[in-house]
């Protein structure tokens, strides 16, 4: 394993981070907030409590997931793609580097950024809202595994893009959605019995569903099956990573 390879990726995609801090970092930050005021304090306040939990603390979990999801994606794809269009892939792949310590470097800055997204957006929900976890330790687990799995998600999205209109599809038309109507700002059990089915076919509830299990004890799915959820999606997105770089699709072409 050349750890220094992936060291050397890693500092560099972090530092461009930090170069654009507005941008990786508040900008996040500040929409949330938003959903917290929006949400949280104006609507909230009129809103009865789920579950026994006031609105505006249930909704925490899922806006920061709905963050963690996007930023973790976002930052993947980008971070794999300009190397691809700047032509700078080809000597990555020309350096004694294997696929897997390419992958380790990428996928590791990416989920390092939405990780410490997702930590500031939780101390941020402190202003707004009263917080308790009753469970930590997952919270965190959960926190951590979505923002790998998802960046190799979103390391895909990045090989698979041509330009810059299909780097933003999947994530405008497909991920945003599917998060927004997994129960972040609701419970799956408000909603009609044909709905809640259709809603079990939906992969983020199950994330959002265990994620918020680690906050409040209660859930719309059992945490066994939140955690087999993610369990398959990381490993589907490390088997396809695996047949990009055996094949070379859209990477040695």
């Amino acid at each position: 394993m050349n750890f220094e390879a992936i060291k050397a990726i890693y500092i560099f995609e972090m530092t461009r981070t930090f170069r654009t801090l507005l941008q990786s970092l508040v900008s996040p930050v500040i929409s949330t907030s938003l959903y917290f005021i929006v949400f949280g304090t104006a609507i909230g306040s009129r809103m009865e409590d789920i579950s026994e939990v006031p609105y505006g603390a249930f909704i925490v979990p899922g806006l920061i997931m709905l963050t963690v999801l996007t930023q973790s994606i976002s930052n993947a794809s980008f971070g794999i793609y300009f190397p691809k269009f700047m032509g700078t892939i080809n000597e990555i792949l020309s350096a004694p580097l294997s696929a897997i310590e390419i992958v380790i470097g990428y996928v590791g800055a990416a989920a390092t950024k939405s990780l410490m997204i997702g930590i500031i957006i939780f101390i941020t929900a402190h202003f707004f809202v009263e917080i308790s976890v009753q469970h930590p330790f997952w919270m965190l687990i959960f926190l951590v595994f979505t923002c790998i799995s998802f960046s190799l998600f979103g390391f895909i999205i990045g090989i698979w893009a041509k330009n810059f209109e299909q780097l933003n599809l999947v994530p405008l038309l497909i991920v945003t959605p599917l998060v927004f109507l997994g129960g972040s700002f609701y419970s799956i059990s408000m909603l009609p019995e044909f709905w809640q089915k259709v809603s079990f076919f939906n992969p983020v509830v199950y994330l959002i569903s265990g994620f918020r299990w680690s906050f409040f004890g209660s859930s719309d799915v059992s945490i066994e099956i939140s955690i087999l959820a993610i369990m398959i999606f990381a490993s589907f997105c490390l088997f396809i990573i695996y047949q990009i770089f055996k094949s070379g699709y859209r990477i040695k072409q």
